[in-house]
């Protein structure tokens, strides 16, 4: 990936960030944008969003945030100038999940040699 490109999607991760914040400030509370990745030609892109709330809540911000797409581009193309806005998809980042998920294993298994590591006999010192 280019650094032009990483640019562009640092740049319109803050955006719409921003646009989320005042604009939609109560329908967009419990909505994150956690990344934003548009094609090289920026004709497409994708943004990621992290809600916190159950899986319910999730589906109604992808539908409310999809619903509400037409409105975002307009305003991202107020605020930024590029020769091609990109026409984006919604998807949920998965990331904290996942993380989340491998930090309990580990945390499972550190007590799991805490356990183990107690039931077993200490050897004796000899002075």
């Amino acid at each position: 990936m280019s650094t032009r490109t990483l640019r562009v999607n640092e740049l319109l991760q803050r955006e719409l960030s921003d646009i989320l914040r005042k604009r939609y400030k109560d329908e967009a509370l419990a909505i994150t944008i956690t990344g934003v990745q548009v094609s090289p030609d920026l004709h497409e892109g994708k943004v990621f969003i992290a809600v916190t709330g159950d899986e319910e809540d999730e589906i109604k911000c992808l539908r409310w945030l999809k619903h509400h797409s037409k409105d975002f581009r307009f305003e991202l193309g107020r605020r930024v100038v590029l020769k091609n806005m990109p026409h984006f998809t919604y998807a949920m980042d998965t990331s904290t999940a996942r993380g989340n998920r491998i930090l309990s294993v580990l945390d499972e298994i550190a007590e799991q040699d805490k356990a183990r590591n107690a039931a077993q006999p200490q050897p004796e010192d000899k002075e």
